[in-house]
């Protein structure tokens, strides 16, 4: 018994998956850089760190779905996304957001700037987020 076509369907899942990774990141980055920019608009004079932290999220919140949709996780999405796809990825943003309000509003009220506070925040809230959407919000069916 051959056993290389097997070994060679897992090398193609394991390489797809590295692909998928590889979108994600990239369209994470696309949204944390809206979400940043708000957030540095907002957090110097107008809002305190935790609510420009939560305007900024929200933005890159809509960005990430726009993008997620288009690049990332198009072969586990009918033509349009169900109404239970699209509120189980809402649900994982507002996850994503109370970790990342919470991050950095504790961190900055325990003296951490503002900057270091939201990069703490971005990879807890990145993995979390990422983990969630992977194996719950965009599983295979």
């Amino acid at each position: 018994m051959d056993v290389r076509p097997a070994a060679a369907a897992r090398s193609l899942t394991g390489f797809a998956a590295r692909l998928m990774l590889t979108r994600y990141l990239l369209v994470s980055l696309c949204a944390l850089c809206a979400d940043t920019l708000l957030f540095l608009a907002l957090s110097d004079r107008l809002l305190p760190p935790g609510a420009a932290a939560c305007a900024g999220y929200l933005l890159g919140i809509l960005v990430h779905w726009a993008l997620s949709v288009c690049f990332v996780f198009r072969d586990q999405i009918s033509r349009r996304a169900s109404h239970a796809q699209r509120l189980s990825f809402v649900l994982s943003a507002l996850l994503g957001l109370g970790v990342t309000v919470g991050i950095v509003s504790l961190a900055t009220q325990a003296g951490l700037p503002t900057a270091p506070a939201k990069a703490i925040a971005v990879a807890v809230s990145f993995t979390l987020v990422y983990l969630v959407r992977k194996h719950v919000v965009f599983a295979a069916s």
